[in-house]
């Protein structure tokens, strides 16, 4: 069986011997190489939050953004590469458009999703094309039955909903940490808000940052929640310094108090 590229990586059109597509494999590794992407639910909303590395000390802050509205009801936070994933926000755009053109009201978020995601997966059947290096979160709120959601759409073009979903390269320590959070509670009052969820996105993404190997980065935050008239909108500036303040807080603490449990234990063992 073929382990390794060895010809069967030369289209997204060519499946391996033991059924691999190689292309939308690199895909995959071109999102996981990239700046760390969360996204959670909460119960009163869902918040988007992503590192953007800051490639050159020239650079504004503001610029090439990874968080975009969709519409109204609606946002995407994208990492990978960048040109790749400006293209998925546009067809979001489109499609949304189109569905309020067409049918009078406000796209609902799973067909959202889904057409995003068949889009995505076009580019993984032809020869002539190659798949999009690039993953999406997708935040939406639905007017229709007063219900938000969470989706990621995949270089593969697949999609699932989710109550908290990671991309980019701290995605699997993120998840870990966000398995901790209470999200998914059968009562909803249990679960995180969007101010907790705030503060909680903050810490993972400094909690994953060594400052020692990584490249400075500026993080772009977003929610559409009960608070912003369930509109996608930016998380306020003293809002995301607040959460990042807490954040590094929060780290130094348990990063002492780890400290102090090695010393007592010492001694125990002395």
């Amino acid at each position: 069986m073929a382990s390794s590229g060895s010809g069967y990586d030369l289209s997204a059109s060519t499946f391996s011997p033991d059924g691999r597509i190689f292309q939308v494999e690199y895909a995959g590794k071109a999102v996981e190489n990239a700046g760390t992407a969360l996204g959670l639910k909460c119960r009163d909303g869902v918040v988007l939050c992503v590192e953007k590395p800051m490639t050159n000390k020239m650079l504004l802050p503001n610029s090439s953004r990874r968080i975009h509205t969709v519409d109204t009801h609606s946002g995407v936070a994208v990492t990978g590469f960048v040109s790749d994933a400006r293209q998925i926000v546009n067809r979001a755009r489109d499609e949304a458009s189109n569905y309020d053109e067409t049918y009078g009201s406000k796209i609902p978020p799973p067909v959202l999703a889904d057409r995003m995601a068949a889009y995505v997966h076009y580019f993984t059947l032809h020869g002539s094309l190659r798949p999009f290096g690039a993953a999406a979160l997708l935040a939406s709120y639905d007017p229709e039955t007063k219900e938000h959601s969470l989706h990621m759409v995949e270089p593969s073009g697949v999609t699932y909903q989710y109550f908290g979903c990671a991309a980019g390269k701290g995605r699997q320590p993120a998840k870990t940490e966000m398995e901790k959070l209470n999200i998914n509670k059968p009562d909803q009052a249990e679960n995180v808000d969007v101010k907790e969820g705030v503060r909680q996105l903050a810490r993972i993404i400094h909690l994953l940052h060594d400052d020692a190997k990584d490249k400075p980065f500026e993080l772009e935050m977003s929610w559409l929640c009960e608070a912003s008239g369930w509109e996608h909108k930016g998380v306020p500036r003293d809002v995301i310094k607040e959460s990042v303040e807490w954040a590094k807080k929060d780290i130094e603490d348990a990063e002492e108090e780890e400290e102090s449990d090695d010393d007592e234990g010492g001694d125990m063992e002395e």
